[in-house]
């Protein structure tokens, strides 16, 4: 992350690696990915999405990713960047992020396991919005990554700002 204040002063940092820094994935495959409660988190299957949408990877990020269309809402957005996390996309991830606090380059580490994503909360973000905010719970195998992260446009497309990691409830 870059040295200096950043548009969010007084924010902590986190005690795990951010997610928009350091949380690699290895390939998205068809291993199977425990099952959350019914009703905590979007239940992904091998045939689902990895940021838990229930159409197939290629009818969803996978899009994003080739950048044959751009994330619609900062919350679609936020998605397909964990799916990037899953299938170790480090180059949209870059391009995702905005410049001012993007980083020179992003090593994902190959043995990171992510197996699921929670949207807790998303505020505005939308077409009609210029910044937005999404709140999420990222699991790994063994543990979970609570994040407030921060999006804008930048020349009409969505991208990453920067993230804070409150406290769990």
């Amino acid at each position: 992350m870059p040295a200096g204040p950043g548009p969010h002063p007084g924010r902590r940092d986190p005690p795990v690696p951010r997610t928009g820094l350091r949380s690699p994935l290895p390939p998205y495959g068809p291993e199977s990915v425990p099952l959350p409660r019914p009703g905590t988190m979007a239940v992904m299957t091998t045939r689902s999405c990895p940021c838990g949408r229930p159409e197939a990877y290629a009818d969803c990020c996978r899009r994003y990713h080739s950048g044959a269309a751009a994330a619609p809402t900062a919350e679609a957005l936020m998605r397909s960047r964990y799916s990037a996390f899953v299938t170790g996309d480090a180059a949209y991830l870059l391009r995702t992020w905005h410049p001012r606090t993007r980083p020179a380059r992003l090593d994902l580490d190959p043995r990171m396991r992510w197996t699921g994503l929670e949207i807790l909360d998303a505020t505005d973000g939308s077409a009609f919005h210029t910044s937005g905010t999404v709140t999420f719970r990222a699991s790994y195998r063994g543990g979970s990554l609570l994040e407030r992260s921060w999006f804008e446009r930048d020349g009409g497309a969505w991208v990453y700002v920067d993230g804070e990691f409150p406290e769990e409830p």
